[in-house]
């Protein structure tokens, strides 16, 4: 089960959350959200169905508000054995130890590029690819192990970043997807 925990994004991805197609405050109105109860109990019955992976999304779920409350709620759900985050890791540094103690075990960052020229441009301006290298350091201090790390190819934009990612996660025990 993936499931979106929040619909607002930091970043304005051209392929995801294009700035000139997509309002600054979108997503950030609570009132259209899921509470932590609705979840816990969707979540519930998913898992009295049968799934037992579980995998929190959004845009960028680490923008939502006391997210490691509701991560610990959701690992102790009977059944769910499996519970995995995916983020754009901007805000990954600041959280990766509350995650992990709140039940986290299973991390996806999206990164497009290790050169920051680039790496800001692609994330519309809004993001430092050094501040996500340290979400994935922090989280990897904090232990999670081998992470997922998410890369999506654009002919003509960031091609000829898929072999420094290569060899930059060579070795790193992350497993590197292009997409």
């Amino acid at each position: 089960l993936r499931l979106s925990v929040i619909e607002a994004c930091n970043f304005r991805c051209t392929y995801c959350m294009p700035a000139d197609q997509v309002p600054e405050d979108y997503g950030l109105a609570a009132a259209g959200r899921l509470s932590f109860d609705e979840i816990e109990t969707l979540v519930r019955s998913f898992a009295r169905a049968g799934v037992s992976k579980l995998r929190l999304t959004g845009v960028e779920p680490l923008l939502r508000k006391r997210l490691p409350e509701l991560i610990a709620r959701l690992s102790r759900v009977p059944g769910i054995d499996d519970l995995a985050l995916t983020t754009n890791g901007s805000l990954l540094a600041a959280q990766a130890g509350a995650l992990r103690k709140s039940g986290l075990r299973r991390l996806t960052v999206s990164l497009d590029a290790l050169d920051a020229a680039l790496f800001r441009r692609m994330s519309g301006g809004r993001g430092e690819v050094e501040t996500v290298l340290a979400g994935i350091q922090a989280a990897m201090e904090v232990g999670f192990a081998s992470l997922k790390i998410n890369c999506v190819v654009q002919r003509g934009v960031n091609e000829g970043q898929v072999l420094p990612l290569v060899e930059h996660f060579r070795h790193s025990g992350h497993v590197l997807r292009f997409i």
